[in-house]
């Protein structure tokens, strides 16, 4: 009996050494940490006020590298991952923010949701829509602040609007609003309710965002806006019912160029452009649908678009900026009569010479070679080719073109004016002189009188200019 207790005596004091020891041991680890916590507090300390003046400074490159700095000796500093990552994107340094976020993200049992939404950036800044598309759901599905959740889905909508998905973009715009609804908001999904042609829908949700907030920034850009297609809303809803009931007949093109028409005037290119395209795929050889297109692209900024057209930002237009009814009328008339005969040469040369009026000179040449392939006797077609190549400045073609057309029409006195025109610009005088007065032999004018006269000048022939001067002055007295 005695040896138990001794027994249960001495293991009570070996179990009291060691649990002496343990906590002894204890103690030191935790002194030793907190040392090296003391040594590791100040260079910290440091670092996160170097960083806070670099952000003062909006000092990037700084900000970055001190972020970096941190996050290697305070891995769990999501604040701090937020800040480099932010500023990586910023910086367009697309490399390096995804390598941080790879960082960030194992740095962390349980990431943060913000990983998500950079990666969607990172995507959207690549044009990777479907990854983008992913990440940002994946974002919201993380249950981020009802804020944050009404951002991700207006990017998403963003991300939509970019892949011309304008039912998702609506869409997205609906459930930004029921995350958070705010007057903008509203604004967006109304102009994303005009892409839909959802114009009851469009202006309830405008007049909602007028009364939520008739101060805020969008509702004061869009309100005029609205008002000004709301006048057009009659026209614009017949022709919405007109297409409706053969949207794919290529008969359909007409009432569709129609539309594109009223919604020029209405200031609504981006709606104009996606009616002037249907139309184009529906009669790739309408002339009209194309400069229509190329004129509402041209309205929109988008002047390389235009460019694939074959129509370049010179194309001519009224005082209101657009190009003229009557042009687009007579464009379209041709363009029946080229549907009926591909072979009609005269309207081939009437085309190309409204064409040359739009200033459209690589198309206009394209029409009258077309017509010359057809005819290469047809004097017309020739003068319209030697005007277009001198539009596109190849003035030695062009007076090929002019000579020809003189010879198989040498009574017209336009194409000898012309022709004396391109010799003139050639230093060719004498001819110059010889054409002009043949122009004037013809049919009497100032314009060739006045090309005489300095030809004449050029080549010393000062008393056959004077006469041509005084003649001027007797049909233009204004002229001293």
């Amino acid at each position: 009996m005695q040896n138990c207790l001794n027994l249960r005596v001495a293991m009570s004091k070996i179990a009291n050494h060691l649990t002496l020891r343990t906590f002894v041991i204890a103690v030191l680890i935790l002194l030793a940490g907190s040392g090296f916590a003391a040594t590791e507090a100040p260079e910290l300390k440091q670092l996160r006020d170097q960083l806070n003046n670099a952000q003062d400074a909006e000092d990037k490159p700084a900000i970055a590298e001190l972020s970096q700095r941190i996050v290697a000796m305070a891995p769990n500093d999501s604040n701090t991952w937020e800040t480099l990552a932010q500023t990586q994107l910023e910086s367009e340094e697309l490399d390096g923010l995804e390598r941080t976020l790879d960082a960030w993200q194992k740095a962390f049992k349980k990431p943060p949701a913000a990983i998500e939404d950079f990666r969607a950036q990172l995507c959207f800044k690549r044009k990777d829509y479907p990854c983008a598309e992913k990440h940002w759901l994946a974002f919201i599905a993380a249950k981020p602040p009802r804020a944050d959740i009404a951002t991700g889905y207006d990017n998403l909508a963003e991300l939509a609007a970019a892949q011309s998905r304008w039912a998702d973009h609506a869409a997205y715009r609906a459930k930004a609003i029921a995350a958070k609804d705010t007057a903008a908001r509203r604004v967006l999904h109304a102009v994303a309710l005009l892409r839909l042609h959802n114009w009851d829908a469009a202006y309830a949700d405008m007049a909602k965002a007028n009364k939520m907030d008739p101060t805020d920034a969008q509702v004061k850009e869009w309100v005029p806006q609205f008002e000004r297609l709301q006048k057009f809303l009659p026209q614009i809803k017949a022709l919405d019912a007109q297409i409706a009931k053969s949207p794919n007949d290529p008969a359909v093109a007409g009432p569709l160029l129609q539309r594109a028409r009223v919604f020029v005037l209405a200031d609504r290119p981006l709606l104009a452009i996606e009616d002037a395209e249907r139309a184009f795929k529906l009669q790739p050889a309408s002339m009209q649908a194309r400069i229509q297109l190329a004129g509402a692209l041209l309205d929109a900024g988008q002047t390389e678009d235009a460019a694939k057209l074959e129509v370049d930002r010179y194309l001519r237009r009224g005082e209101d900026k657009h190009v003229s009814d009557e042009a687009l009328r007579e464009l379209g008339s041709l363009d029946a009569r080229l549907s009926a005969n591909p072979r009609d040469v005269d309207a081939l040369v009437g085309r190309a010479e409204i064409l040359r009026e739009l200033r459209q000179f690589t198309l206009a040449l394209a029409d009258a070679n077309a017509a010359l392939a057809i005819n290469d006797k047809s004097a017309r077609a020739h003068f319209e080719a030697a005007q277009d190549l001198d539009g596109l400045d190849r003035q030695k073609e062009a007076l090929s073109h002019a000579r020809i057309a003189t010879e198989l029409d040498p009574h017209d006195s336009k194409m000898w004016f012309f022709r004396g025109v391109l010799q003139r610009q050639r230093a060719d005088f004498v001819d110059a002189v010889a054409s002009q007065t043949r122009s004037i032999e013809i049919s009497e004018s100032l314009a060739a009188l006045n090309e005489r006269e300095q030809c004449q000048r050029r080549i010393g022939k000062t008393a056959e200019a004077d006469a041509d001067l005084q003649r001027i002055r007797q049909l233009a007295p204004q002229k001293k």
